[in-house]
């Protein structure tokens, strides 16, 4: 089973394709921000660490993260197969993640780059909607709730999430062409950069990336 890296800007369906491959492979997914919270929630030596920067509104430092993912990737479940979803973030994080993975007797099989342009990337991050009640998602183009502003689950008023609305994706976008976008070139160079184009039916995206695995 491979040992993978989902890459893509935010809104390009990393999550989405994450739960598909799961299916597909029966490997786990490692998202850096759900391991952040349990360690952060478990109140770990290093989600404690972690909450500190988080408190003040800073990074969470490479050596952090690369060291929670680490505890991570040593778990038994892992031993078939991973999809890292969201790590690495940047050159930095890609160093030390093979370092680790070196020191567990691992490799990446391949990195999988989700290509959507930045319009596209706009249209689908600026439409969610989160329910102040229960947190369920929707979209207002994909997943539209029954009624405008009220959550098909338990009622509650849907919101837009300040980090879903557009000045601050444009941001959001920034940031990922300057930190993580050169992972592209790195990983190419590694000759394990496969692309696949993030438009379309989510199945048929999630053909494109089994077929890029070989």
């Amino acid at each position: 089973m491979p040992n993978i890296i989902l890459l893509g800007a935010p809104g390009a369906g990393k999550g989405t394709q994450s739960k598909n491959l799961i299916a597909q492979y029966g490997i786990p997914q490692i998202s850096t921000g759900d391991i952040l919270r349990a360690n952060v929630r478990n109140k770990t030596e290093l989600g404690v660490k972690a909450k500190d920067f988080m408190d003040k509104g800073a990074l969470v430092p490479n050596e952090l993260v690369v060291e929670m993912v680490a505890g991570r990737l040593e778990d038994e479940d892992c031993n078939k197969g991973f999809i890292l979803d969201g790590f690495p973030r940047n050159i930095a994080q890609a160093d030390e993640l093979k370092v680790t993975l070196d020191k567990l007797g691992k490799d990446i099989d391949a990195t999988i780059g989700i290509e959507v342009d930045k319009k596209e990337l706009v249209r689908r991050l600026s439409g969610r909607r989160v329910c102040r009640g229960c947190g369920e998602a929707f979209h207002v183009i994909f997943n539209p709730p029954v009624n405008i502003d009220v959550c098909d689950s338990c009622g509650g008023e849907l919101y837009q999430r300040d980090d879903d609305k557009e000045e601050t994706i444009e941001k959001r976008l920034e940031v990922y062409d300057e930190e993580t976008h050169p992972l592209i070139e790195y990983y190419k160079d590694k000759g394990l950069y496969r692309a696949v184009a993030g438009i379309g039916s989510v199945d048929s995206i999630t053909e494109a990336i089994v077929k890029a695995l070989g």
